[in-house]
């Protein structure tokens, strides 16, 4: 019988070829205030993720270690690249999504929806006809902890869509408080998570699925239920699995929705990418630290790796 380390968790046997028992579960970053938004620059082989509160996108290589990449950030919170290699975050200080261009200047996407303010966009991802779709829940305006508390000027949290020509749409408006989001690796489906457990226990903590039709959603029900804590950030694998956080570690599920198994993280999970010089590595953000596993399985998202 093999002997499993204690961050692994296996609730079906498929699991068990996509990580391994002499896998170590390390702390490669920490010190933080809350910790967010990871993503892998494989062209400059190092990771870039969010400590919203101290308003910092932090950088982390094998080579340098941890250091400062943006100080006032506007509490960025998630980040992506789009399909040019370019970083794309959501600031809720700004209540903005914004592009980082090659020579380090700032472009923001989108700020308005129908001649009002956002509410704090929280997480986004580009589809490869560059199309970029972000959440926009309202965490950063209920308190000053990671953003300014205002009074919401839509009506609602919504999901959005930006077609590559700029314009912007809801295309999901029923959510209590729409968080993390990833789209399938085919990207006929896209996956987003109901994070709204966190201020109302009545909501459940689950992650809804859709069916991609161009720029629009088709709404296919529950994908998944998070059974401890709520879902927040999340990716796919080149399998079609998806890996979201929770309380209590990553929690691995099949395309239909099947619970493989768990890494267990000593800390709450906020989000998670893969990289690393292989591709086999996850980072995962915990609240005040920042963690590394190997897994046997690349991520969906080949064009953050860069040059291998």
């Amino acid at each position: 019988m093999i002997t499993l380390p204690p961050h692994l968790e296996i609730h079906d046997d498929r699991f068990a070829a996509l990580v391994h028992p002499m896998s170590q579960l390390e702390v490669i970053a920490e010190g933080f205030t809350w910790t967010e938004g990871p993503v892998w620059f494989g062209d400059h082989d190092c990771l870039l993720f969010s400590d919203i509160p101290s308003q910092r996108i932090m950088r982390w290589s094998e080579q340098d270690g941890v250091s400062v990449f943006r100080s006032g950030s506007g509490f960025n919170n998630g980040n992506t690249r789009d399909r040019q290699g370019r970083l794309v975050g959501c600031r809720h200080g700004m209540r903005d999504v914004v592009r980082t261009e090659i020579d380090g200047s700032l472009t923001v996407l989108a700020d308005r929806f129908d001649g009002k303010r956002l509410n704090s966009p929280n997480d986004v991802v580009v589809s490869s006809d560059g199309a970029v779709w972000f959440t926009d829940p309202t965490y950063g305006i209920i308190s000053n902890f990671e953003g300014f508390r205002s009074d919401p000027e839509q009506s609602g949290c919504n999901v959005f869509r930006m077609s590559p020509g700029g314009e912007l749409s809801a295309v999901v408006t029923d959510f209590s408080q729409p968080n993390g989001l990833c789209f399938s690796p085919d990207e006929k489906t896209l996956y987003i998570a109901e994070s709204g457990s966190s201020h109302d226990e009545s909501v459940p903590s689950v992650i809804r699925r859709f069916a991609v039709e161009g720029g629009d959603l088709r709404d296919t029900g529950i994908f998944a239920e998070i059974d401890d804590g709520l879902p927040d950030g999340m990716r796919c694998d080149v399998m079609g699995n998806l890996w979201s956080s929770a309380a209590d570690g990553v929690h691995c599920f099949d395309s239909e929705g099947t619970r493989l198994g768990k890494i267990l993280v000593p800390q709450v999970v906020s989000n998670l990418c893969f990289g690393g010089r292989d591709g086999h590595r996850m980072f995962i953000t915990a609240t005040t630290s920042v963690y590394r596993v190997f897994v046997d399985v690349r991520g969906a998202e080949p064009w953050t790796l860069g040059k291998q």
